[in-house]
């Protein structure tokens, strides 16, 4: 369980910051996978805290096992439900730190929903991480 805000500070522009700065501070921002910006997806088993508060479905009341959207710069999660909205306090920066090593491509994010249950079609469910025996 993230116990911590995942959201990374973001150093302030200096108000002498010019072009060349903020074109800098963009290509330092990291990019997804092979450097090209797309629409990726992962889930995340756990509970997410943003500022603190844990995030919760509006529509069910879930705490945690979430689809995390990435749509260039807008981070959306989604829950077992169906339900999904826009969580404007996660950066690219938060998706990448969630995103584990590998994973499946889609032909589409609603044929990755289904195929990971994020579809409505397991909505109430929770999954459990498997334990090493």
């Amino acid at each position: 369980m993230l116990s911590e805000n995942i959201q990374t500070p973001r150093p302030a522009a200096s108000p002498d910051t010019g072009p060349e700065d903020l074109l800098l501070r963009l290509r330092q921002e990291p990019k997804l996978g092979d450097g090209i910006i797309r629409l990726r997806a992962t889930n995340h088993p756990e509970e997410i805290r943003v500022t603190g508060i844990p995030v919760m479905c509006s529509n069910c009341g879930a705490r945690r096992d979430w689809m995390v959207i990435c749509d260039r710069s807008t981070i959306r999660i989604r829950c077992r439900c169906a339900h999904e909205w826009v969580e404007p306090e996660l950066t690219r920066a938060d998706y990448e730190a969630m995103i584990d090593v590998g994973g499946r491509s889609h032909p589409s994010l609603e044929a990755g929903a289904q195929a990971m249950g994020y579809d409505g079609s397991l909505a109430g469910t929770y999954f459990t991480e498997p334990r090493p025996v």
